[in-house]
């Protein structure tokens, strides 16, 4: 299979940018093939992700000589690096990270390989073989490695090609981590696949993404929530195609204010590192805010209650979401047991995520059902709907609401909040009065920040402690 169909194509050379430092298409390839053909006979590469030309050179590299890429987040510490390198069975490291313990053959991708150095690349790769073994997250645990076929990577990508209505003109602008789903597959391949120009301006900041001018541009919540802090940098996106938001919910008041600055309604969707992207509103389609959208093509989705029955898809009942089709992984490297918890004897994925849909087929995620439905007093409540109601009140930046144990209740609610000082009791009355009295937050603490990862995503492991 030809993955990154736009590399083979001598149509187009559009520019890809990373950081300041640019090459064409015709360049990225030349010098991308010169180092994968250092790399035939390697089963696996290690490759550090961090936000360079480099890195991008070095996953292409690895792609087009058929040999499975694993990112390394650039903010691991050396036990979780450590654990990656070993249980990738990566044998060779392109780059020269300062990894003291790391004690691998090093390959630097900027070296002078001369013109017939790619020479023995294999002529054709199979859609079942590997592309990248990218680590989860780790918040229960070591992080798991998922095992990323060709195929799966293809078939996210032409679906969202439908979806976002990405074609070869689009100028597509980010600052995201180039370790994760979002900022490689999606962010890099994806523009490699479609053959759109590629601006990743380093760090996501509002003012470059202000100053690069393009058609799409892709956020995670927290870029966004900058972005619209930034009024001015804001409205530049107003020329924009597309806004796409995703990796953790966006808030109903960010949504409103890209809205209001930019003109434009963002496009959410939703995926994770083992499904690729799955759901998303389309660019020709209804965006509501709080809701991913649709199932992309190739996708089915289905709702699980505890005991395994059928959940009606009313827009209220919360269920746990299945997904199968060709955008999945193929298993959690080295780990048989994990793998077979995580499919139904049917085929189905189970994502762990609590969802609801409605008539019409729209996702709106809840959260996590390990951590974001809080079963307190012998009710069910999704923490989102919860967050969602405090983030109307002004003083609120930011908020996270979990459920820790109680005697009485089984689980308190409780919400950390990011803001002005406020008075605890009108939060809480302010829920009480907008959703149900029982989903009221039982306990306010304000925080000067909440704990996140790289993506920014909220960690809630580390409020619940």
């Amino acid at each position: 299979m030809t993955l990154l169909t736009a590399l083979d194509q001598e149509h187009a050379d559009p520019a890809i940018t990373v950081d300041g430092a640019t090459v064409h298409l015709s360049e990225l390839r030349t010098r991308a093939d010169r180092l994968g053909g250092e790399l035939i006979g390697t089963d696996a590469v290690a490759i550090p992700g961090a936000p360079t030309l480099d890195t991008v050179i070095a996953v292409v590299a690895a792609i087009r000589a058929g040999v499975a890429a694993v990112p390394v987040p650039i903010d691991a510490g050396p036990v979780e690096r450590g654990h990656i390198l070993r249980d990738s069975g990566a044998t060779l490291l392109i780059g020269d990270p300062d990894w003291p313990e790391v004690d691998l053959p090093r390959v630097r991708p900027t070296a002078d390989r001369g013109a017939q150095a790619g020479s023995s690349l294999p002529g054709t790769i199979t859609d079942d073989a590997t592309a990248l073994i990218m680590y989860t997250s780790g918040t229960t645990g070591l992080p798991k490695g998922v095992v990323i076929p060709r195929r799966a990577v293809a078939a996210g990508l032409d679906g969202l090609a439908d979806a976002w209505g990405w074609t070869p003109d689009d100028h597509l602008v980010h600052g995201l981590p180039l370790f994760h789903v979002h900022g490689l597959v999606l962010g890099v391949l994806g523009a490699l696949r479609v053959g759109c120009r590629l601006t990743h301006t380093g760090r996501p900041f509002p003012d470059r993404y202000a100053a690069a001018d393009g058609s799409m541009y892709f956020g995670v919540p927290t870029v966004w929530h900058r972005v619209v802090s930034s009024p001015d940098d804001a409205a530049a996106l107003s020329g924009a195609r597309l806004l796409v938001s995703g990796s953790a919910p966006l808030s109903v008041p960010v949504f409103d204010d890209i809205r209001s600055l930019t003109g434009h309604e963002p496009i959410e969707r939703y995926g994770m590192t083992e499904t690729m992207i799955t759901l998303s509103t389309r660019h020709d389609g209804e965006r509501r805010p709080g809701w991913v959208g649709v199932p992309i093509a190739g996708v089915e989705t289905r709702l699980r209650a505890d005991d395994g029955a059928d959940v009606p898809h009313d827009g209220e009942t919360i269920g746990g979401l299945q997904v199968r089709g060709t955008t999945l992984f193929d298993e959690y490297l080295n780990r048989p047991d994990a793998t077979a918890e995580a499919m139904t004897d049917d085929g189905w994925f189970v994502t762990g995520d609590a969802v609801v849909i409605d008539p019409g087929g729209f996702h709106r995620i809840v959260g996590r059902t390990s951590i974001d439905i809080i079963k307190s007093g012998g009710y069910k409540v999704g923490a989102g709907e919860i967050e969602t109601a405090l983030l109307a009140h002004p003083a609120v930046d930011e908020c996270a609401v979990v459920g820790v144990p109680d005697d009485d209740l089984g689980e308190r609610i409780v919400a950390y909040v990011v803001g002005a000082p406020v008075d605890p009791t009108e939060l809480i009355d302010l829920v009480a009065g907008s959703l149900s009295v029982h989903k009221r937050p039982r306990e306010i603490r304000r925080v000067e920040e909440l704990p996140r990862n790289a993506m920014g995503k909220i960690q809630k492991h580390a409020l619940r402690g």
